[in-house]
């Protein structure tokens, strides 16, 4: 099923989603408040778990078919020495997922999280950013609708991650297009780099912007222009998701950049269903949480991808999801409320 056709569609779609179901909502908060705790005691523990309800739509929120989307995609802009792996390390990475050797395959097998990953023509790399749009219009629907397509059925909670070698270059430049600024600022070591190479990848991504133009802000045009394959299928996934009112975790800088394509035209509230797990070790993120106002869950100074912080994010998902269940009422427990 294609759920994308065209730009004009996805801004038709953008503008009609559906919002929190702010009964549950509600409901779920005064539950809280009800609880056998100080009110507020539980942190940000509460809060998911409110999140959890609204978009779940049910008082009692639940990860019951948690799913994990890892996607991947080569890029031409690693020409211009922006990484110091080769792109032959996406393909091995992949076949890594496939053995079980990764850390999100631990990850996954702990948060019971079904792990699926989606490799999107590793053979024929977009096109170099630095000399012209990374992909067509058609090219990049084709993977958003890879994304949606991923979802399965009978998801009601979603984490997204990628690999790509070059992609921290594909999400800084995303940003800048999305964001403006400078180019140093979104810009980090990627899979290593020392600061030459940072100062290289920055002198590339603003090669970008020079070469490109303005950038029309719709999520096809930015993603067509600095996106890889397994960005806009990320977008994609995400946006699938919203329409069909599945809670996201998100993982770090690439997969929020990703997303962030989804909110242009200023349009923050695409993302409302959407929470950042951590807050990764690349410089552009904090940056990247601020212009979205969003604060990630933790900062464990993780910057692996794959969408390992989200996975462990998931494990403080369902601690949210016990307590606001099991715990009892002072009603319930015969507690004298203060």
């Amino acid at each position: 099923m294609g759920y994308f056709q065209s730009a004009s569609q996805i801004s038709d779609i953008i503008a009609d989603l559906p919002a929190v179901d702010g009964k549950i909502q509600n409901d779920a908060a005064a539950r809280q408040a009800r609880l056998t705790k100080p009110p507020g005691s539980l942190g940000r523990l509460e809060e998911v778990a409110i999140w959890m309800a609204g978009w779940q739509r049910r008082s009692r929120p639940s990860i019951e078919h948690g799913q994990c989307l890892i996607f991947a995609g080569n890029h031409g802009v690693v020409a211009q020495g922006i990484s110091p792996f080769p792109p032959e390390v996406t393909a091995q990475m992949v076949a890594n997922f496939a053995n079980g050797g990764a850390a999100i395959n631990q990850l996954c097998d702990l948060a019971n999280l079904k792990l699926d990953v989606i490799p999107l023509d590793l053979d024929y790399p977009t096109n170099d950013l630095s000399l012209g749009p990374a992909m067509t219009a058609s090219e990049t629907l084709n993977a958003m609708n890879h994304g949606a397509n991923a979802l399965d059925e009978n998801c009601d909670y979603l984490i997204v991650g990628e690999m790509g070698i070059g992609n921290t270059t594909s999400a800084a430049a995303l940003c800048l297009g999305r964001f403006g600024a400078d180019a140093t600022g979104w810009v980090g070591p990627g899979t290593g780099l020392d600061d030459d190479g940072v100062k290289h990848k920055a002198k590339i991504i603003e090669a970008a912007r020079i070469v490109q133009g303005e950038v029309d802000q719709h999520p096809v045009s930015l993603l067509a222009a600095f996106g890889g394959r397994e960005l806009a299928a990320i977008a994609g996934a995400v946006l699938a998701a919203r329409m069909r009112s599945i809670p996201v975790m998100l993982d770090g800088f690439i997969s929020t950049a990703a997303a962030a394509a989804l909110t242009a035209n200023k349009n923050l509230g695409v993302l409302d269903h959407a929470m950042i797990s951590h807050m990764s070790g690349e410089p552009g993120h904090l940056r990247l949480a601020v212009a979205l106002r969003k604060q990630p869950l933790v900062d464990l100074r993780m910057r692996l991808g794959e969408a390992s912080g989200a996975a462990v994010a998931t494990l403080l998902v369902r601690a949210a999801c016990a307590t606001h269940n099991g715990m009892a009422t002072f009603a319930e427990a015969g507690v004298s409320e203060g």
